[in-house]
C-alpha cells in the first residue's frame, strides 16, 4: 500500500490526524471527520494517506464514507444553502423555492457553483416550521420565503454579503 500520488505534506498532516484521533479500527469515522473538519470535504490524497499510516486499505476508508451522507468528496461552496424539505415546508410552497434556487444557481441537490460561491442541499426539518417555506444560507434563516426574495436573497450573496 502506497500514496505514490502524496507529497510530504500530506502525508506529514495524516500523520498529524493518526497522532490527533488514533489508529484503532473503531476509530474510522473520528478519522474521516477531522480531514473533513480541516478541509471541508475528504480529499483523495489526505484519505489516501491516512489509510496508509493507519495501514488499512484506503477502500475500507471510502467504503464507511460512502456509506454516511455526512462525509462530501467535493469542497463546499463558500455560502451554503439549505431548503427545508419538511412537511410544513413542502405544504408551504418549497418546491417552489427549490426550483429558484437551482435555476438561479444552476447546481442540483449536493451541488456547488463552479464559480465556488454556493452548495445546495435539501434537508428533512430546520426546525423553524412556523416561518415555513424555510431557507437557510449559512447561519442565515430566511422564513415565508417566496421564489421571487429567494432570487433576490441569492443575488446579494452572490454580490458578497
Amino acid at each position: 500500500m502506497s500514496c505514490i500520488d502524496c507529497g510530504d505534506a500530506v502525508m506529514k498532516e495524516a500523520r498529524e490526524i493518526v497522532e490527533k484521533i488514533g489508529s484503532e479500527p473503531e476509530k474510522v469515522i473520528p478519522l474521516l471527520q477531522e480531514i473533513q473538519n480541516r478541509h471541508g470535504y475528504l480529499s483523495q490524497d489526505l484519505v489516501e494517506a491516512v489509510a496508509e499510516v493507519v495501514e488499512i486499505p484506503v477502500s475500507r476508508l471510502y467504503g464507511v464514507a460512502t456509506f454516511y451522507s455526512q462525509f462530501r468528496f467535493t469542497p463546499m461552496g463558500k455560502n451554503l444553502v439549505k431548503i427545508c424539505k419538511g412537511t410544513a415546508c413542502h405544504v408551504g410552497g418549497a418546491e417552489k423555492v427549490y426550483s429558484i434556487i437551482t435555476e438561479e444557481l444552476g447546481v442540483g441537490e449536493g451541488g456547488t457553483t463552479a464559480d465556488g460561491l454556493f452548495t445546495v442541499e435539501a434537508v428533512a426539518c430546520l426546525g423553524c416550521c412556523s416561518l415555513a417555506p424555510v431557507v437557510m444560507i449559512n447561519d442565515n434563516i430566511y422564513g415565508k420565503i417566496s421564489p421571487a426574495k429567494m432570487g433576490k436573497i441569492l443575488k446579494e450573496y452572490a454580490d458578497g454579503k
